[in-house]
């Protein structure tokens, strides 16, 4: 038959609240890091990722059109040199 002892039943209380307060304080220094982490970034001046697919996505957009407006002056100048050229040559006659 077994009995109850006072002193494991206190013991096994104690180790309990123990366990609750060790949960209670991983907890907090979660937190307290969490919020170290937060302003240290904030700090830094890091962009989101919002942020930076919307600056790519502008210069992708940029990088186009200097692509276009430069294939359009080679077209314009190739233009204006094919007159220049045919006026230049001699005239046989």
């Amino acid at each position: 038959m077994q009995t109850r002892n006072k002193f494991f039943d206190d013991m096994s209380q104690l180790m309990t609240n123990a366990m609750g307060v060790a949960q209670g304080a991983k907890t907090e220094a979660e937190n307290a890091m969490k919020g170290v982490m937060d302003r240290w970034l904030a700090d830094r001046d890091f962009v989101t990722r919002d942020e930076f697919e919307a600056v790519r996505a502008m210069a992708v957009k940029a990088r186009e059109e200097n692509e276009a407006l430069k294939a359009r002056i080679d077209a314009l100048e190739g233009a204006k040199k094919k007159p220049a050229a045919k006026k230049s040559a001699p005239k046989k006659g």
